[in-house]
């Protein structure tokens, strides 16, 4: 009786360590596949249950990407995934190099440049593994062409987030990358459509840019500015109110003692000097040179940005009435003036309501254009169209009319309340106008 006994738990046990073996050798498991379409790459995501353990190779005739998840286990459906992306044919499985894991194959459309690499947890994501297919030769947006011989001011605007990064989640479920890109196609369409400024997207659709690709962009398009739109967020529902940042002290003199020290390879991100910082043998000139391109890139994205508090505190409260300084990747170029504007609380239920209607994004895209519009009016760069418009501002005191400062100027009505955008012939004392250069 004894004998049976112990031969029944050894049994029992036998069972309980098979069970726990399979566990362990298919501790790991794929949950489903995400594929984010960009136009200069695609992005696919294989969320898992823990950190992926993983080796790949690439095939050619044709060509493929295999990837192998060792002790894993497939649970996620690959019909229907793609929905016609250009870099990927298909998505399937293979015969794995082991009974415990999974062979993934990637039949791909042509040779692109891969990056493979695991993300750990963060937000609503868990574990993911991405792989990033990169055209060979990457295109870049080109800016508008030049506007009667005189070219046009260059505006790259960045919606925040994108693809797999949603960004802040408002309590009704509003992701800030779908406003934000909302946001930036309005401000857009409006920079576009003023003659003498041009837009240049770094995102058009759902789909992730990294930082460096970021400013990349827009110094191959060479941008005037940056403008980089998000929404905000807190841990409390109570915090509301636009709020627009620049880069702090600290991270743009860091940023510069790298590109002093790589001055032969990063000469061009230092302007128009930059031939000059590359070539010189003099150490302390190329030094002068391009402190002095930073120190006004610092100083012009802080004046843009009291230009842009200015206009959206007549459309929406203010977080901040300052620009604040803050160390942030999308605004380290040290030869574009950036700015980051926070358009709103997404985590303020009620904001997070405005944000999402569309005539409250088009009040604060046009409060924002307004402010490209006014800057450049005032600090227009040479040879741009708005330097040979030549606007200057006046004004108004008492006792002055419309018809009294366009005599002053030289200028007609007309004229002033085109440039002006004014629907009538009224203007109150203390209220500034821009002045065209009279023909």
């Amino acid at each position: 009786m004894l004998q049976r006994s112990v031969a029944i738990i050894s049994i029992i046990a036998s069972i309980f360590m098979m069970i726990y073996a399979n566990d362990s050798v298919a501790s790991n498991g794929i949950d489903s596949v995400r594929v984010w379409p960009a136009p200069e790459n695609t992005r696919v995501v294989f969320d898992l249950k823990t950190t992926p353990d993983y080796s790949y190779f690439s095939l050619k005739n044709p060509q493929r990407l295999v990837i192998d998840f060792n002790h894993t286990q497939n649970f996620a459906a690959l019909k229907n995934v793609l929905n016609n992306d250009k870099r990927i044919k298909k998505i399937r499985t293979s015969t794995p190099k082991n009974k415990h894991g999974t062979r993934l194959v990637l039949e791909l459309n042509d040779a692109f440049k891969l990056e493979v690499f695991a993300l750990p947890p963060a937000g609503q994501y868990g574990d993911r593994l991405v792989v990033d297919l990169f055209d060979q030769n990457r295109v870049v947006q080109q800016a508008a062409p030049i506007n009667q011989g005189k070219r046009d001011i260059v505006v790259a605007i960045v919606a925040g987030h994108g693809g797999e990064d949603p960004g802040s989640i408002g309590a009704r479920g509003s992701y800030e990358k779908h406003v934000t890109l909302k946001i930036a196609k309005k401000l857009a369409k409006l920079i576009d459509a003023q003659k003498g400024l041009s837009a240049v997207m770094i995102r058009t659709g759902d789909y992730y840019v990294n930082h460096n690709r970021k400013t990349v962009i827009a110094r191959k398009n060479k941008a005037d500015l940056l403008v980089s739109i998000h929404a905000d967020a807190f841990t409390s529902s109570q915090p509301h109110g636009a709020s627009v940042l620049v880069q702090s002290s600290r991270r743009a003199n860091s940023e510069f003692t790298r590109w002093i020290a790589n001055r032969q390879k990063e000469s061009e991100l230092l302007g128009g000097a930059g031939d000059t910082i590359k070539k010189t043998k003099d150490h302390n000139l190329a030094l002068t040179l391009a402190d002095m391109k930073k120190e006004y890139t610092m100083a012009s994205s802080y004046t843009f940005a009291e230009y842009v508090l200015h206009e959206l505190g007549k459309v929406t409260k203010l977080h901040k009435k300052k620009p604040e300084g803050l160390s942030l990747a999308v605004l380290k170029s040290s030869d574009i003036p950036s700015v980051l504007i926070e358009t709103g609380f997404i985590s303020n239920p009620a904001e997070e309501k405005r944000l999402n209607s569309s005539h409250h994004q088009q009040k604060l895209a046009r409060a924002i254009f307004r402010s490209v519009d006014n800057y450049f009016a005032a600090n227009a760069p040479d040879g741009t169209y708005y330097a040979s418009v030549g606007y200057r501002k006046h004004k108004i005191s008492r006792g002055e009319s419309l018809s009294v400062v366009a005599h002053k100027y030289n200028v007609s009505v007309k004229q002033l309340k085109s440039v002006n955008k004014l629907t009538s012939n009224i203007v109150r004392i203390g209220q500034t106008l821009k002045i065209p250069r009279a023909d």
